[in-house]
């Protein structure tokens, strides 16, 4: 003790003064910078997407060749509001049966392409838009992507046509995974204005050991910086749709990666199952035990899909930061109470399809958590279809054959 009182009394030289200050301010500028470069201040009120940052810098040359075009379906606008820019598309006979669809995590409108189609060829009205961060609509910076957002999107949406689609019974909507829950979190909200609901696949009761505890937990907990998790996600998007084609092409797996990349990996997925193997199931099927999965591997859609998934990741920068807040906040898990809202629809107008072989929205699951929920069989309209989680594209005459049954057309 007497040695150490000593040491603590000794008075400090010059030089050592100097050393330990400069030390000091060193390690706080370095907090500092490395705080604002990891732990952004600011965001920005919108992030702008392709159709201002990307689509002007082409030649129409080059615009030709974009797969995802600006106007890849009929009716194309845009709509400026507060939120940023939201890319929609309407057509079909003005006075036909009035249908909104409302796409995935991951993807653009162009995923429900092979049911919208055939419907407004038989005389419904359809109407189709991207998301906030996906596709042609801008990603509002500084809000959370919860129901609230995606609801008032939907409004926007709305009334941004010349057509009445709000007052009593004044739409149909078909809601696709993430846009499942979306769709029936607004009719839970809007139950006079939506006369039947679609639910394809549905996000909102998808059990937590589907869709990844640990690595929605990284997302959740803020332990991880906002950049270095933006970057981790923008690498770790491409992962999965790849490993999955690879799976279906029955392709040997890949084993060079280092150490430090399947540390990052490990970290980031937390398991077998995580939020980007849940995203990818959008784009590409990766069950290779599906006897109902073509032999030869992806479809063509299907690879269209994902390269238009690796597209948005190149060309929109709200891209990452939207899907990274949908993870946090959007409706996929645990909207039971919103769900039991829906029993009080009338018997009929409730539809839910679910892929025979989906890994995510499992048809067993939902038939133990949902239908209940919903009011049992004798409520709602339920069918099992063949494929996965992305059937709408992969097995769309069977889905488009349950909606005509449905709406008796």
């Amino acid at each position: 003790m007497e040695s150490l009182s000593k040491c603590l009394d000794a008075p400090s030289t010059p030089g050592a003064t100097t050393a330990i200050a400069t030390t000091a301010l060193a390690t706080i500028a370095l907090m500092t910078l490395t705080r604002y470069a990891l732990w952004p201040s600011s965001k920005p009120t919108v992030i702008r997407g392709p159709l201002t940052t990307y689509i002007p810098r082409l030649s129409r040359a080059e615009r030709e060749k974009v797969t995802y075009s600006p106007d890849y379906y009929p009716g194309a606008r845009d709509v400026v509001t507060p939120y940023g820019n939201i890319h929609v598309y309407e057509y079909g006979p003005e006075d036909g049966r009035k249908v909104l669809f409302i796409h995935g995590i991951s993807t653009t409108c162009m995923t429900m392409q092979d049911i919208a189609r055939p419907l407004a060829e038989k005389g419904c009205r359809v109407m189709l838009f991207d998301l906030f961060g996906r596709g042609y609509s801008d990603a509002p910076g500084d809000l959370e992507y919860d129901t609230r957002l995606y609801v008032t999107q939907i409004l926007l949406v709305l009334a941004s046509s010349k057509l009445s689609w709000t007052g009593e019974a004044g739409l149909s909507i078909v809601g696709y995974s993430l846009g499942g829950g979306i769709a029936a979190n607004f009719a839970a909200a809007f139950p006079h204005m939506v006369e039947t609901l679609v639910l394809l696949a549905p996000a909102g009761l998808i059990r937590p050991e589907n869709i990844g505890r640990a690595s929605r937990l990284i997302f959740t907990t803020g332990l991880v910086p906002e950049r270095l998790l933006a970057r981790l996600t923008k690498w770790r998007l491409r992962q999965p749709i790849d490993r999955a084609v690879s799976k279906r092409a029955r392709r040997p797996s890949s084993s060079s990666s280092s150490l430090a990349v399947a540390a990052v990996r490990q970290a980031i997925e937390g398991g077998d199952e995580s939020v980007f193997d849940a995203a990818a199931q959008e784009a590409v099927d990766p069950n290779d035990d599906n006897e109902e999965a073509l032999p030869q591997g992806p479809t063509p859609f299907e690879r269209t899909v994902e390269g238009v998934v690796h597209w948005t990741l190149d060309n929109h920068d709200g891209f990452v930061p939207a899907f990274m807040s949908t993870i946090r906040s959007a409706p996929m898990m645990g909207q039971h109470e919103h769900w039991r809202q829906l029993a009080r629809r009338k018997p009929g107008t409730t539809a839910v399809l679910l892929g025979r072989h989906d890994q995510l929205v499992q048809k067993d699951d939902y038939a133990e958590d949902a239908l209940p929920l919903l009011g049992g069989g004798d409520n709602v309209f339920w069918r099992v279809v063949p494929g996965a989680h992305n059937f709408p594209f992969t097995h769309a005459p069977q889905a488009l054959e349950c909606l005509y049954e449905f709406w008796g057309m």
